[in-house]
């Protein structure tokens, strides 16, 4: 048997945290101030107004009271789901995607307790599993709103490369993804595994394609192949992660970025990575971030890629209420 993912309790306790980051405004905005969020920078609305249904498919909560993983070494302060409201106040996201963190291990109850909290018609989340999971487990974190497992590969956690050979073909089975998070020479080291898995790929933060080398970088070739072979997504996301040339604009990420919206607009989700958790001294202006990401997509496939693509990834209803 697989280590039980224990069922969630439907709420979490509310914090009431008020946070007095001191920041300056990366660029002037032109816009009604939507006030402070907590892990974030800046207090202006973004330029590009979300459509109705737009989807944030990454972000993470974390909670103290709840037990962190012995390896663990990325141990952010708490980021609850009323914080979280507060950034979709702000950029006017209304559905999102709860992503497992490394912290976590395999203890999953605190991302499926926020998507209650946040309301379960409205958000998925993404799990990690033991590679034994049991198949019972499995269908119960599927009736929880699970749609896919991470392989965060670049940190320490309970799966390796070889668990995606292992566990791919029982998710796709489920309808179920394979996201994955790993270092660019990882990439390249396992683009024969890569292309041979079953089911849908979606990689993280751009893939972190390294810089300089960006396009030309032998990670993003293996990328582009894998997309245009039809089953793999990128999450327009992090561009921290990879950019040398940092911010504000991260213009290296987004020649990446862009060059994904030419290739594959229809296999594209956004995701905000609140609350940022690689940042842990400059949190990002995440209004800035999505105007970045607007302007890098085009403003008609930016609409697309956070509504209608988190839509068929994630089960979301097609009509918005």
């Amino acid at each position: 048997m697989g280590r039980t993912n224990v069922v969630a309790s439907a709420s979490l306790t509310r914090r009431t945290v008020m946070a007095g980051l001191a920041v300056t405004a990366v660029a002037p905005i032109a816009a009604a101030q939507a006030g402070e969020v907590r892990w974030s920078s800046g207090s202006a609305k973004p330029r590009f107004v979300a459509p109705a249904g737009a989807t944030d498919c990454h972000f993470h909560t974390y909670d103290k009271t709840y037990p962190v993983m012995k390896s663990a070494t990325l141990l952010p302060e708490d980021a609850l789901p009323d914080d979280y409201r507060a950034l979709q106040r702000r950029i006017g996201t209304t559905r999102g995607v709860i992503i497992q963190p490394s912290t976590y291990g395999t203890d999953n109850r605190l991302q499926i307790a926020s998507r209650n909290a946040l309301g379960a018609d409205n958000f998925r989340v993404i799990t990690v599993v033991a590679e034994d999971v049991s198949d019972q487990e499995l269908r119960q974190l599927d009736e929880q709103g699970v749609r896919g497992v991470r392989f965060n590969l670049g940190f320490p956690g309970v799966l390796s490369v070889g668990s995606l050979k292992l566990l791919a073909p029982r998710l796709a089975d489920l309808g179920w993804h394979c996201q994955i998070n790993m270092r660019p020479k990882q990439i390249e080291d396992n683009a024969d595994l890569l292309s041979s898995l079953p089911g849908r790929l979606v990689f993280d933060h751009l893939a972190q394609v390294p810089q300089p080398d960006g396009l030309a970088s032998a990670p993003y070739k293996v990328i582009r192949g894998l997309l245009d072979r039809g089953r793999t997504w990128v999450k327009l996301s992090g561009p921290y992660v990879s950019s040398k040339l940092g911010a504000p604009d991260y213009a290296d990420a987004g020649a990446v970025a862009a060059a994904y919206v030419k290739a594959a607009p229809e296999r594209l989700v956004w995701g905000s990575d609140w609350p940022h958790p690689s940042e842990r001294e400059n949190k990002p202006d995440d209004a800035r971030l999505f105007d970045l990401f607007s302007q890098w997509a085009g403003e008609a496939a930016f609409k697309r890629i956070l509504v209608d693509n988190p839509a068929e990834l994630y089960g979301f209803p097609r009509a918005v209420q």
